[in-house]
C-alpha cells in the first residue's frame, strides 16, 4: 500500500490486469536481475556483506550476459530505486552499482530462489528427461 495524494491508502493487486504491481513483477523475475543483485550482495564471493562493483565486475562476473542486456538491467534497476549507480571521474570514468536499502530487502526474496534452483535443478532435469521419453 501506498499513500496517495488526498492522504488515502491505494492499494495494489497483481491479479489486475491493469495492476502496476504487474509491471514490477515483470522486471524482478528476471534472471538478469536475479543475478545482478547476488552479484551485488557479494553471494558469489566469500562474504555475505553488500559491495558496490564496477561494470565490468559485473560483466565478468556474471557469465553470459551481453553489454546490452546488463545495460538495460542496471538502468531499469536504478530508476526502480533499487541499486544506485556512483560515476568517479578518472580516465576512463569509473562506474560502479550498489544495491540500495530497497534492493537489500529485494535480494533476500531472490537469493531464496536462486539457491532453490541450484539445489534442486539435478531433480528437474531428471523430470524434464522423463516427459521427453514419455512424449516419444
Amino acid at each position: 500500500m501506498t499513500t496517495t495524494t488526498d492522504g488515502t491508502k491505494a492499494e495494489f493487486d497483481a491479479f489486475l490486469a491493469q495492476c502496476p504491481s504487474r509491471q514490477l513483477l515483470d522486471r524482478i523475475s528476471n534472471k538478469w536481475v536475479t543475478l545482478i543483485l547476488c552479484a551485488l550482495s557479494d553471494d558469489a564471493g566469500a562474504g555475505t556483506a553488500p559491495r558496490a562493483l564496477r561494470y565490468s565486475e559485473l560483466s565478468r562476473l556474471i557469465g553470459g550476459v551481453s553489454q546490452k542486456m546488463l545495460t538495460q538491467t542496471l538502468r531499469s534497476l536504478e530508476h526502480d530505486g533499487l541499486l544506485t549507480r556512483a560515476v568517479t571521474p578518472t580516465v576512463p570514468i569509473s562506474v560502479s552499482y550498489e544495491l540500495t536499502e530497497l534492493g537489500r530487502s529485494l535480494h533476500q526474496m531472490t537469493r531464496g530462489v536462486r539457491t532453490w534452483a541450484q539445489s534442486h535443478m539435478a531433480e528437474v532435469l531428471t523430470h524434464r528427461q522423463i516427459h521427453e521419453t514419455d512424449r516419444a
